[in-house]
């Protein structure tokens, strides 16, 4: 292991995505990731496109992570989870309120073998309050916190993001929360509770709609593509059907955009004169159309080029074909190739953040189901040889299997050997 987050050990207790987006966080700057999953597998190996029966989503969310299968639905299943967790650092469960504890893994307890133990909790409502014990997705608390109302056109129905951003977002700040309780774990010595909510997430994008509400009650709508009181900001239609965002927030922009148009006279006009005057909404849309003229009758890579030459920020809206051929997205290393034990290789996408000194890295993509099972308990919770082989044969546990559909058993190494 190398990286900033060496020498910290995470328990991964997690299923879909916000969880194990927060793991696979972690485990891209070094820290030692056990993944531990119920004898079929967490749910995130059946999402997204397979290959066989690989998920290529899995191979992304689960890489840098140690796969380890137990029943933790039998007595000796919970027990080895337990020993577990009473060696790692952080433990990371996105199950409902009062789950964990009904397999035994109470904190209280689990911080008198392990005063240290960091607990990150990822719910849909977090761990208090009246929604608490309700089920809740990414899609379901985007609702809860204001944000799909805001999102998609005014004149239909609240839009879906096509992807799961609240999750992703959830997964961004319960790395932070562990990172800050591993902060305060050096001062005080004791681990803590780290409580995140999907909708609480969601509701922090709400930030500038909160103060106007309590002082003005004011109840903003979806605006579509446009950003509110402010034009031109805006998705424009091009010759070849696709699409160009330009955002001329600035008066200085806006005259740079004006020149590049051909289009001076927009400059004399009073409608267009200010930020406040185009921001007013009847102008907003009088001056979209004017630039939904102009850049229909260009292809948007001209469109792009021409916008952008002028120092008006714009780009066209890429799609993953124009990702994949990017420069920008090449020079900063974010398609990645990564060995894959089964398909040789796998594109996934490269590290966020950029450290200069300790930099994040992907050393291998997601394991098979059980593939590290015997090798991690042996490791930290010292199960003997002939136990390990008990359990695996009576289903408590489950090793990776080998190419002819087998049990694989890793052999213990000889002494002094790697």
């Amino acid at each position: 292991m190398s990286g900033p987050l060496s020498g910290v050990t995470v328990l991964e207790m997690c299923n879909t995505i916000a969880g194990p987006a927060c793991g696979r966080l972690l485990a891209d700057f070094g820290a030692n990731v056990i993944k531990l999953e119920p004898p079929e597998g967490d749910s995130v190996r059946q999402l997204g496109d397979h290959i066989d029966d690989v998920s290529l989503y899995a191979a992304s969310i689960l890489r840098n992570k140690r796969s380890v299968a137990i029943d933790l639905k039998t007595r000796e299943g919970r027990e080895l989870g337990i020993a577990l967790a009473s060696k790692v650092d952080v433990l990371i469960e996105n199950n409902r309120p009062g789950v964990l504890e009904r397999l035994g893994f109470d904190f209280e307890e689990l911080s008198q073998a392990n005063r240290g133990l960091v607990l990150v909790r990822i719910s849909g409502y977090g761990q208090s309050g009246p929604y608490s014990d309700r089920p809740g997705y990414g899609a379901i608390c985007e609702a809860v916190g204001g944000v799909r109302h805001m999102t998609g056109r005014p004149d239909l129905p609240p839009d879906r993001v096509a992807l799961a951003t609240t999750d992703y977002l959830t997964s961004v700040y319960a790395a932070f929360g562990a990172l800050a309780a591993l902060r305060a774990r050096e001062q005080t010595g004791r681990g803590q509770i780290v409580d995140v909510a999907l909708y609480e997430t969601a509701f922090t994008q709400m930030e500038p709609v909160v103060p106007a509400y309590d002082k003005l009650k004011i109840v903003p709508s979806r605006q579509g593509p446009n950003l509110p009181s402010m034009a031109p900001n805006s998705l424009y239609p091009t010759r070849d059907g696709k699409w160009v965002l330009i955002a001329a927030n600035s008066d200085r922009t806006f005259h740079r955009l004006a020149e590049a148009m051909g289009a001076p006279e927009l400059l004399g006009d009073e409608r267009f004169s200010s930020i406040v005057a185009r921001g007013k909404h009847e102008n907003a849309r009088a001056l979209d159309d004017i630039i939904d003229a102009w850049t229909s009758g260009l292809d948007a890579v001209d469109a792009e080029r021409v916008v952008r030459e002028a120092g008006v920020p714009s780009s066209r809206v890429y799609t993953i074909a124009d990702i994949w051929d990017d420069p920008q997205y090449a020079a900063r290393g974010m398609l990645l190739d990564v060995p894959h034990m089964r398909l040789g290789s796998i594109k996934q996408i490269g590290i966020v953040p950029k450290l200069s000194s300790t930099p994040g890295s992907v050393r291998f993509a997601g394991p098979e189901l059980g593939a590290d099972t015997f090798e991690v308990l042996r490791e930290l919770a010292e199960v003997p040889e002939e136990r390990l082989r008990s359990l695996a044969s009576r289903g408590v546990i489950k090793a990776g299997e080998d190419a002819h559909g087998s049990m694989r058993i890793p052999e213990v190494p000889e002494a002094g050997t790697a």
